[in-house]
């Protein structure tokens, strides 16, 4: 990473929407030590009071309970902010799918709230959450930004309609945004529990309580897991870039290389049998495919090393060491 254009961020102050979730309080703990003035908005829906626990005496650390349904939250969060990370979105296709009314109302409506919101205050730099879920249908690999198919459930809409919004705020409006397309991160401080957990931090905690997790299909439907530290380092770029080419794009947020849901149990149960070979012995279940699930996702970064510079730092093996040291020092 370019520790020398973060310096940037020196002093800047930066909202961080969504900041007690899983990334947003790794951008929290990230910006703080690079000495920026954060600024977090959380309404705790899926946010944990626990991640913002070590900054709640930092001077440079302000939190605003609110909620980016409402307005008025949004506009006195993003008072005397220079630049917005908005990462506050209801995620998950299944929770999507089985309430789409309260994904649309935060995902579309809180978004737009946010834009307006920066728009008025005069934010240099708006750098959103975006999805790999905006792919839908389409077949090709890698996934290339500017190649997409038709969404596959309600949470894949909003997140697509996020983009569009973003393009039609900076040339109406001539507000600066960069779209990041997250695709399935994990690492530490990604909540295992709940209905909609991720897959990484659920199998984990099945695995430390000797359970058998269950793989939805055959397990050969594959992701592009992308560590933490990668998807923070997208962040930074995407804040500190000089380069006008690269302003009001989106971005695949990925590590190019992509692992099935086999050889993901294969590595966790490796990796965690280090600390109790008793898991090693765990085995795996099959259940049915789930709605909307697509079958495949691998990202192209070749736009982001081109126009951010971006190098991913972890690939899946490392990253999921550093996953299971973090939950097996925290929640074992």
């Amino acid at each position: 990473m370019n520790s020398k254009q973060f310096e940037l961020l020196d002093s800047k102050k930066i909202l961080i929407t969504g900041g007690a979730g899983f990334i947003g309080s790794n951008l929290c703990e990230k910006l703080l030590e690079l000495n920026s003035q954060v600024v977090c908005l959380d309404n705790f829906a899926t946010g944990r009071r626990e991640n913002l626990a070590a900054f709640e005496t930092n001077p440079n650390f302000t939190l605003i309970e609110g909620d980016i349904r409402n307005l008025e939250d949004c506009k006195k969060a993003v008072n005397g902010v220079d630049y917005v990370l908005h990462e506050a979105a209801l995620g998950s296709v299944p929770r999507s799918i089985n309430d789409p009314i309260t994904s649309n109302e935060v995902n579309i409506s809180g978004f737009l709230n946010m834009l307006v919101a920066a728009r008025d205050a005069g934010v240099k730099r708006f750098v959103y959450a975006a999805s790999s879920s905006t792919y839908g249908d389409s077949e090709a690999l890698p996934k290339v930004e500017d190649e997409i198919g038709k969404p596959l459930s309600p949470y894949a809409i909003t997140k697509y309609v996020n983009e569009l919004y973003a393009d039609i705020f900076h040339n109406t409006y001539g507000i600066d945004t960069i779209g990041l397309r997250y695709f399935n991160v994990f690492g530490r401080k990604q909540d295992p529990n709940g209905a909609y957990a991720a897959v990484i931090p659920k199998f984990v905690m099945q695995f430390m309580d000797h359970e058998s997790p269950v793989i939805n299909g055959d397990g050969t439907y594959s992701r592009d897991f992308t560590y933490i530290d990668n998807v923070i380092q997208m962040n930074l770029l995407a804040l500190t870039t000089s380069n006008d080419e690269a302003l009001n794009e989106v971005y695949n947020t990925a590590v190019g290389d992509r692992t099935n849901l086999v050889e993901l149990t294969q590595l966790l149960r490796k990796y965690l049998s280090e600390y109790d070979p008793e898991i090693a012995k765990v085995e795996v279940k099959h259940g049915p495919n789930r709605p909307g699930d697509i079958p495949h996702s691998l990202a192209s970064v070749d736009k982001a090393k081109k126009l951010l510079g971006y190098d991913p730092q972890y690939k899946i093996e490392d990253g999921l060491k550093e996953a299971v040291k973090w939950y097996w020092g925290n929640l074992k």
